[in-house]
């Protein structure tokens, strides 16, 4: 059990007896459907399409490891009332802080040229014109919703987003699913060491389990406590804690399951259609859903092309925002969503610039849309160190005061790290051995 400070009681937050479950649901939720952004889809719909139902026990094992490090993630931002990288920059050394933000950049940005580019597809399926015109498009309303909306109105439109997800469950409701073969695959998976699966569950992994989403969710937790009257980082008002704790893991766990939930539905939906049509190599999610198309029909083609550009709404100001919290924590700048352009003009000029560069990238030699399914592997090579790092933090009683980790949720982080770290070794061992 998490142990309490002994101090002067501060301002408690105002709280219903029985809070609406929507109100409860706020940065766990966001996050964990920005999780399925449509470089995650394309990851998902390439491991369905390639290795039918054989990789679905990914998404159930990955679970219980994503869920524990993002709500280590918040209570890292709610403790302390820092995020990830100003938590770096204030407790070790330069170097360090700066190569880890330095990774989460470079990953955030390819990550944001390549789900642009999948919009621009999809929507090029839809309405035909110009790709390039309509990834333009996007960024330009992105970033502009971004920078100029106010902050609860911002995470309201948020929320909502998170609905395109189900398009993902329609889908595979549509077609004709054999679940006693799905089960059996998940209960009793086939295991390969080729290189080519190992590759896939590094992707998966890296997709689940991304940097960007701890940085994220840590800064969320520090905007909200920010944002509600009364809050307080809990090293300032530690009889806090057991209401705040409870709500973070509500969030947390039901986000990240809603997350895992809709990716299994798609490597179910893909693993139906495109695999058993033979269809096997998929690079892009607008390639998956253009190729639905043709085994399974207009509606599933349309709802699964929608949800990529739902989603992706949704996760471009994940990526661009998370990139911007942790440069701006890194030079000490005032950063924050909630704050007026004029207030925060360097964090939200990385907002800019990020989602720029995103854009400009579908204009260069390098085409980002086929980049998606990499830039999961990229993912989950970036979060290994950044994962080390959260877990010292966390356990370090000078940074978390009274709120170190309990034992289990500490079990589990250790557990999530070195899954990672495995992962990623056994890819690399593939490549080179």
């Amino acid at each position: 059990m998490d142990t309490l400070p002994q101090v002067q009681p501060q301002a408690r937050i105002e709280q219903p007896d029985h809070p609406k479950i929507l109100r409860i649901m706020g940065p766990g939720l966001i996050t964990g459907a920005s999780d399925d952004d449509p470089s995650g889809i394309a990851t998902y719909s390439q491991v369905g399409a390639q290795f039918g139902y054989s990789l679905a026990w990914t998404l159930l094992f990955s679970y219980p490891l994503m869920a524990a490090i993002q709500e280590i993630s918040a209570r890292i931002g709610r403790v302390t009332g820092y995020g990830i990288a100003g938590n770096l920059r204030r407790h070790y050394t330069p170097w360090l802080s700066s190569a880890i933000v330095g990774m989460l950049l470079v990953a955030n940005v390819i990550n944001l040229g390549a789900d642009l580019g999948a919009m621009g597809a999809a929507l090029k399926l839809l309405i035909p014109g110009p790709a390039l015109l309509y990834v333009c498009f996007f960024g330009l309303i992105s970033a502009a919703l971004e920078i100029f909306t106010q902050y609860s109105r911002y995470v309201s439109v948020l929320k909502w987003l998170c609905l395109s997800l189900f398009s993902y469950v329609i889908c595979a409701f549509v077609v004709k699913v054999p679940w006693a073969e799905v089960g059996r695959a998940v209960v009793w998976p086939q295991f390969s060491l080729k290189p080519d699966y190992l590759v896939a569950i590094v992707a998966v992994m890296g997709t689940t389990i991304s940097p960007y989403l701890f940085f994220w969710q840590a800064e969320q937790e520090v905007e909200d406590e920010k944002e509600r009257p009364g809050a307080l980082a809990l090293t300032r008002a530690p009889e806090q804690a057991r209401s705040e704790f409870s709500r973070i893991r509500i969030d947390t766990y039901l986000g990240m399951a809603i997350s895992n939930v809709i990716a299994f539905f798609i490597v179910v939906t893909t693993a139906t259609t495109l695999h058993a049509h033979g269809i096997t190599n998929i690079q892009t999610s607008a390639e998956a859903a253009e190729a639905l198309r043709a085994v399974a029909g207009q509606f599933t083609f349309v709802v699964f092309a929608a949800g990529i550009i739902g989603t992706g709404m949704l996760t471009l100001p994940v990526l661009a925002g998370s990139a911007a919290y942790a440069v701006g924590e890194l030079f000490s700048w005032r950063v924050g969503l909630a704050r007026r352009p004029f207030q925060a003009k360097a964090f939200y000029t990385v907002v800019a610039a990020a989602t720029l560069i995103g854009v400009g990238l579908n204009f260069t030699a390098v085409d980002p849309v086929k980049a998606l399914y990499w830039s999961a592997v990229l993912n989950g090579i970036v979060a290994v160190p950044v994962m080390v790092a959260m877990m010292f933090l966390s356990m370090r009683p000078d940074i978390m005061a009274g709120f170190t980790l309990p034992r289990a949720l500490r079990i589990l982080g250790w557990i999530a790290t070195i899954v990672m770290a495995t992962t990623v070794f056994a890819m690399a061992i593939t490549w080179f051995g």
